[in-house]
């Protein structure tokens, strides 16, 4: 895990929106989606990026123009868009120990963090903003991370207009890789959890799948989380949030 040389959190004051060769297709969505909660809602009906065709990283424009995403795909997107309104294009890398790891766009207002999120997963959606701190948001991933094989080992916010000041990563035509390997060498603060629980959470699940065949809904504080897609709102335990 890189979690040496950790670095001070991003600012998330409001920042000046970049100007940028927009087509008319991006500016109208821009006009329309002007809050965390309308982006949340407009990546929730596009299709899932399942990368049929080879693996992509496609920037906002690629994702307008193929009307689908993958969870980072999702995040550069709502960070493109939401930064035209303002809020600094600042993301939340998970690592888990299966190398699968999982990145949401983040923000902050006077009641508290927030995320915007896509996954195939239904618990890694996005938060409503009442989290005190972005570990705090992070934390409320953990459980939901547990599978057959994940784990969340870390996490670390990332300002990509930072970070990324010198790459296109926003608008490109072609896929934005560059991102993907600045996350991945970016210094994680440690998220630690005993086994035991884990092991616990991880038998759940797998009876859980065994028994209903799809993936559950049954995690605490569920009245944090954002609207989920529609494919995750018929869920066995989607009436009982406990």
């Amino acid at each position: 895990m890189r979690t040496s040389k950790r670095r001070p959190l991003p600012r998330t004051d409001p920042v000046e929106a970049p100007r940028l060769p927009f087509n008319a297709a991006e500016r109208r969505l821009i006009a329309r989606l002007r809050t965390p909660a309308s982006v949340q809602d407009w990546l929730n009906h596009l299709p899932y990026n399942q990368e049929k065709k080879g693996e992509t990283l496609r920037s906002f424009r690629g994702v307008v123009r193929t009307g689908t995403a993958h969870c980072l795909e999702a995040a550069l997107s709502a960070a493109v868009i939401l930064e035209q309104h303002r809020y600094p294009p600042l993301v939340l890398s998970f690592e888990s120990i299966d190398l699968l790891d999982h990145v949401i766009f983040v923000y902050r207002t006077p009641a508290g963090w927030g995320s915007v999120a896509r996954s195939r997963d239904p618990g890694l959606h996005g938060r409503k903003p009442v989290f005190a701190t972005p570990r705090a948001l992070a934390l409320s991933y953990v459980d939901p991370y547990v599978d057959d094989t994940g784990r969340v080992t870390g996490y670390a916010v990332v300002d990509l207009a930072r970070e990324m000041a010198d790459y296109d990563w926003r608008l490109t035509a072609t896929n934005v890789w560059k991102v993907e390997r600045v996350l991945l060498d970016y210094p994680h603060r440690a998220i630690r959890s005993s086994d035991r629980r884990i092991d616990a959470l991880r038998r759940r699940y797998r009876d859980y799948r065994a028994r209903h065949g799809q993936k559950p809904l049954y995690y605490r504080n569920r009245h944090r989380w954002t609207a989920l897609p529609e494919e995750f709102r018929c869920s066995p335990s989607s009436s009982s949030p406990r």
